[in-house]
């Protein structure tokens, strides 16, 4: 590991103007950045705690259901908590595919995803949550949605000093699903990841989100796919269509885990999977 500087800043400003700054990176649980400098893959001349910052951890939920996730909020308390289970199941069952319990109690929903790895497991849920993405920086802040937050493998919209500071979901949804498409059971990589979430009234879907991870260059929605759903009963026949159409909106690569075609018929198939679970649990 190269020799580098730690600084611990207390307040949102001090951090972004020392994150600014070239070859500097933030920590947050450290479970990414600190495996690549040790393995010299990263190698930050400054590094930036944000541990001693105060609010930027916790889940908190409002009267009309919507609920804000700090960006520093351990992923196990993403995992574990009753509102996100209750209204955003996708993203609890996303946080429990992140590594082992004892990852899980260091890795943030921040640093998940700010590494903007297509793969991650968390960004489907939020996909299909709708998320909001709340950033700071020294002059000041902005929202972004989280489909428009990555730009390509590893890359996001954030500009230099700003900071992911908190998650916001404004629209519970009726049910959700999410399945990870992976070799091992456990601590692997996604070849895929899928994530449905439907609000039904009187038996019709009133909408529809679906979100797709490791299948495109950023994770993306599948919007063909949701507006052909939009306004109909959730019959096999049309669950079949989406998931066509679903597969459709992707442009997987072939690499040493999977083949691209492999990745297209596995979206088709587990976002009908997802899409049956999501209208069950609404």
């Amino acid at each position: 590991m190269k020799n580098f500087e730690f600084f611990e800043p207390t307040t949102l400003p001090e951090a972004s103007r020392l994150f600014a700054q070239e070859h500097a990176q933030l920590l947050a649980g450290g479970t990414d950045l600190v495996i690549g400098m040790k393995a010299s893959t990263e190698t930050p001349q400054t590094v930036i705690s944000l541990q001693k910052i105060p609010g930027l951890d916790g889940i908190s939920t409002d009267a009309d259901n919507n609920i804000t996730i700090g960006a520093m909020t351990k992923v196990r308390e993403v995992e574990l908590s009753e509102d996100i289970q209750k209204h955003h199941t996708a993203l609890a069952e996303g946080a429990l595919e992140i590594g082992s319990i004892q990852i899980r109690n260091l890795a943030t929903i921040g640093g998940n995803i700010a590494h903007a790895s297509p793969a991650a497991d968390t960004v489907a849920g939020l996909l299909v949550a709708d998320a909001q993405v709340d950033i700071a920086s020294a002059d000041g802040g902005r929202a972004v949605p989280i489909n428009e937050l990555f730009t390509g493998p590893g890359q996001t919209v954030l500009k230099p000093g700003e900071i992911i500071t908190q998650f916001r979901l404004p629209n519970p949804t009726s049910g959700s699903h999410y399945i990870k498409h992976k070799i091992r059971e456990v601590m692997d990589l996604a070849f895929i990841g899928v994530a449905s979430a439907v609000n039904l009234e009187n038996g019709v879907i009133k909408e529809a989100r679906i979100g797709l991870a490791a299948v495109a260059p950023t994770p993306i929605r599948a919007t063909e796919a949701e507006n052909l759903l939009k306004g109909k009963i959730p019959t096999l026949e049309l669950l079949r269509q989406a998931g066509e159409a679903a597969a459709a909106a992707t442009s997987p690569i072939s690499d040493l885990r999977c083949s691209a075609e492999h990745r297209k018929e596995m979206v088709n198939v587990l976002t009908k999977r997802t899409l049956q679970r999501a209208v069950a649990r609404a």
